[in-house]
């Protein structure tokens, strides 16, 4: 590192954004770099992101963290994919699994194959599928089973691809000891002032309550929904998205398990104004219900939560209040936005950690080798804009091409304009069935493709490269996929015993 790089670094605010940032950077830099969390026992943290998706797994290999720790430790369970229930219609029911659906074939996706293969069946008068019968992920999550398997047995067909459920509060403390230990300093304390240089403009000191002041080359502002640096203090502006994203609070409450067992993925349920969560962990359920005020009142939410839990209350229900969007910059000066303090998206699709993980992956490869770094800058504000958004317009595809009209939530959402981007995505596929590529984007064709047809989108024809198949070799080629998954879902332990075996000293 040049001397005129960024030697010293302040990250403000602790928590899952917080940690996870000194854990890595402390580890990606080592001596190269000095680092310092500012945060205060007096400040909550928001706690409720407790689903990942499969880029976490990566994440924590990167840290080093043993697995079957992390399991102990957090108090996780394994994620095969998200269930929606009364998203299409009220009586839907279907998942975006994560991992591969059928076998790869050249220049046509497996989707065109099964729905010719319906459509011939419909001829013939046979037995239709559902899409989801030749995903393993699926039914390997419905039968409440998973093990390490990257590839099925005796196949070159890929096997299950999964992600966790977890306490976020407990990640957040191993990561702190993994930091400490790698030489990031905790500094308690409370914030009263932020002093800009006069020279730059940029932020030069941090006055803590006790007088306390410090100062570094580079802040990381990892303080929540406050953004106290990033907002407050440099005034980025905010692009607020509620137009197309009506929820904006949500009550949050853990339960017992009660009788319910272990299952191996999040549930997504649609209610008159929003929809609940479900998340199992070893030690409890996390639930939440999002919705949005203008359709429904705290006093309605609340009543809607309680009375759709399955356990029994741990605590009251908790009130959080939050304006979706982002803010204008990412990277703005000085300051680096970490977490809620860069913007919001609802949890819908689990990507408020893949989106701390993914910033802090953006610092590492843009990290700044002098202070005269523009284009540094120039470039990871883009990356964030084209992320953001990216993810925006698959969280808002859940909620536009529902068939719901039941109640004045549904109807507004069927009827909203979208993005033009989220408008030319749904055209293509009704017509074609392809999915409209963009480079860096999370969520894969598959991903899109299941919602779009778990809420009822059928492309208009499947490709023409499908027909080249038999209804007799379509038939047995989904035969014997679906025989083959089964045998493989019936070989695994159970998701509690897998479990058990991962806890034990």
């Amino acid at each position: 590192m040049q001397k005129k790089g960024v030697r010293e670094l302040i990250i403000l605010g602790g928590g899952t954004a917080g940690w996870m940032t000194a854990a890595m950077l402390s580890r990606i830099f080592k001596d190269k770099l000095s680092i310092t969390l500012v945060e205060s026992e007096e400040i909550a943290t928001i706690g409720v992101g407790e689903a990942s998706i499969p880029p976490l797994v990566d994440f924590n290999r990167g840290l080093g963290l043993d697995e079957r720790e992390f399991i102990t430790r957090t108090q996780a369970t394994i994620k095969l994919g998200i269930e929606f229930t009364g998203w299409g219609d009220s009586n839907s029911q279907y998942m975006h699994a994560f991992g591969s659906i059928g076998k790869r074939f050249p220049f046509c996706d497996f989707h065109h194959v099964w729905q010719h293969a319906q459509q011939m069946a419909q001829q013939h008068g046979t037995a239709k599928s559902a899409l989801w019968d030749y995903s393993l992920n699926y039914r390997a999550a419905k039968a409440g089973r998973f093990a390490h398997l990257p590839v099925i047995p005796n196949t070159r067909l890929p096997g299950l691809e999964y992600a966790y459920h977890f306490d976020a509060g407990l990640y957040a403390k191993l990561l702190k000891e993994v930091a400490q230990k790698q030489g990031v300093i905790r500094k308690e304390g409370k914030v009263t002032e932020v002093k800009l240089s006069q020279q730059t403009g940029e932020v030069s000191e941090l006055v803590l309550h006790d007088g306390a002041r410090l100062s570094a080359d580079m802040f990381i502002d990892c303080s929540g929904l406050s953004a106290l640096l990033i907002d407050k203090t440099l005034n980025v502006g905010f692009d607020d998205w509620n137009h197309w994203l009506a929820c904006d609070s949500a009550f949050a409450i853990p339960t017992e398990h009660g009788d319910v067992p272990l299952l191996p993925y999040t549930q997504s349920i649609a209610h008159e104004a929003g929809w609940q969560w479900r998340i199992p962990l070893q030690h409890r359920v996390g639930n939440g219900l999002v919705f949005a005020s203008r359709f429904c009142s705290e006093t309605q939410a609340r009543e809607v939560l309680l009375s759709n839990l399955q356990g029994k209350p741990l605590d009251d229900p908790r009130l959080i209040r939050f304006k979706t969007g982002m803010r204008r910059k990412q990277w703005h000066k000085n300051v680096f936005a970490i977490g809620l303090s860069s913007g919001f998206l609802e949890p819908l699709e689990s990507t408020s950690i893949h989106l701390i993980q993914s910033a802090i992956m953006r610092l590492i490869r843009h990290f700044p080798v002098s202070k005269q770094s523009d284009m540094q800058r120039e470039a990871c504000n883009s990356e964030f804009s084209q992320e953001m958004k990216q993810i925006r317009d698959f969280i808002i595809l859940h909620y536009k091409i529902t068939k719901r009209d039941d109640t004045a939530f549904w109807r507004w959402c069927k009827d909203m304009e979208v993005p033009d981007s989220l408008e030319q995505r749904l055209a293509l596929f009704q017509q074609s069935g392809a999915v409209m590529r963009d480079e860096g984007n999370l969520f894969s064709d598959l991903a899109w493709q299941q919602v779009m047809m778990g809420q009822g989108i059928e492309p208009d024809a499947p490709h023409p490269l499908a027909a080249q198949f038999s209804h007799e070799q379509t038939k047995d080629l989904l035969d014997s996929l679906s025989t083959l998954l089964q045998h493989t879902v019936d070989q695994l332990p159970t998701h509690q015993a897998f479990l058990k075996n991962m806890t034990q000293a």
